[in-house]
């Protein structure tokens, strides 16, 4: 591609993904309202995703599954099949390189594609967008809507505010057309715009988009310095940038194999946890977790962040801190003790909710400190082996005693990616 070439840009969202798949998997509720939901069982009974049928009668994604019910008593509910949608996802991706070698995976239902060089081999723009439509939708059953652009912001709003919105699920939005189109819109529909930030600009004045496009860059990061304190520079500018639908990022493939900058877990629990045991239980199984997968990756990490909600539900508190480790590790024993001192300094002893671990500052896996006060060699060949156990029979093969108990979640969540069930 010449220098200063236009590109073209798409950004690919699956209407609907779970709730899609679903569909085509079960020809018998093609024309019924489908929701896919967590357990109602438990606190992750929320909407994960609806259908336009589900969605005209009111039900929408993240609202709770009894209130979706009320709306809509004929919702046919379905569990979560992660994997599944895993494997969809990217049997998609497949589909979108044969048109091109730039897609970049957004989420598990959008991915940007970058055309630019395809155009003289597959067609104009639009064209491509609908081969790539049949396509999906022959081979998953999935319809696709394409926002289509110079650039990946303005492609992904193109998709939000436009290509969701028609009947042919394509919409073009290059530069020119930002000002007629793009600046009338509500400032509740920029990207990166929700419910408080929306809030936040109505108290400074603006109302559209077209209010934030046209304010100066330096007077706008006067205004969110006034609003938000020192640090808020940056974020004007992405405001401001996006307002204006200006961005220079590539289509770049393999974003999600660079480096994490922290590694995580978090656990709604099925009812309040009162007691210490109870608690260390769960806060063991966080460990376990967040430091095998640092190993898998192979990583030991600095800074070690405890989060908590508790009870009562219309007034949680909670809290979210941070410390440094002495030494980088992944060992779950040691960032457990760290993990204890940290949740124990800062619970008010309110019954809790849920819980989160996530590890942060990373080095390679492949040097460690020795200490005289522990083996590590030989900690570090067990949980090799127990890891390796897990890797091949599932991660329910081994745990520990305490996850049998009552308070115990390991075994639950071994059938479950990010929370929802395989």
């Amino acid at each position: 591609m010449s220098k200063g070439k236009e590109r073209t840009i798409f950004l690919a969202d699956c209407q609907s993904f779970y709730a899609s798949v679903e569909k085509a998997d079960h020809p018998g509720v093609r024309d019924k309202p489908v929701a896919v939901a967590g357990d109602p069982a438990l606190r992750s009974g929320i909407i994960l995703a609806a259908c336009p049928i589900a969605k005209s009668f009111g039900v929408s994604t993240a609202e709770r599954l009894g209130e979706a019910l009320k709306k809509c008593p004929e919702l046919v509910v379905m569990r979560p099949r992660m994997q599944h949608y895993i494997d969809v996802s990217l049997m998609i991706t497949k589909i979108y390189e044969e048109f091109t070698d730039l897609v970049e995976v957004f989420s598990i239902d959008e991915q940007f594609l970058d055309i630019t060089a395809s155009l003289p081999v597959f067609g104009d723009p639009d064209t491509i967008a609908m081969a790539i439509q049949r396509k999906v939708l022959q081979q998953t059953g999935v319809k696709v809507r394409i926002g289509i652009s110079s650039n990946k912001i303005l492609a992904k709003i193109a998709t939000d505010i436009w290509a969701k919105k028609n009947e042919t699920g394509i919409f073009t939005l290059r530069p020119p057309a930002v000002e007629e189109y793009l600046w009338a819109q509500p400032v509740s529909k920029m990207f990166g715009v929700g419910s408080r930030m929306t809030a936040h600009f109505t108290r400074l004045g603006m109302y559209t988009i077209g209010d934030v496009a046209r304010t100066p860059l330096p007077l706008l990061k006067d205004k969110f310095r006034a609003r938000f304190g020192k640090q808020s520079d940056i974020h004007a500018e992405v405001m401001w940038r996006t307002a204006n639908g200006l961005d220079d990022s590539p289509v770049t493939p393999g974003t999600f194999d660079t480096p994490p900058k922290s590694i995580g877990h978090m656990m709604t629990l099925p009812r309040d946890y009162a007691e210490s045991a109870e608690v260390d239980t769960i806060l063991l199984e966080l460990t376990e977790e967040v430091c095998r997968d640092c190993r898998r990756k192979g990583y030991m990490a600095s800074i070690v962040t405890v989060s908590c909600m508790c009870s009562p539900f219309d007034a949680p508190t909670g809290f979210s801190r941070q410390m440094k480790m002495p030494d980088p590790t992944n060992h779950t024993r040691t960032v457990f003790q760290a993990v204890k001192k940290l949740f124990y300094k800062f619970w008010d002893t309110m019954p809790v909710r849920r819980a989160g671990v996530m590890l942060s500052q990373f080095v390679d896996d492949d040097t460690y400190q020795l200490t005289l006060f522990e083996d590590q060699i030989k900690a570090r060949a067990l949980e090799k082996v127990t890891d390796s156990l897990k890797d091949r029979f599932g991660n329910a093969a081994i745990v520990r005693a305490s996850s049998l108990t009552t308070a115990g979640q390991a075994q639950n969540r071994a059938l479950k990616i990010g929370g929802h069930y395989k």
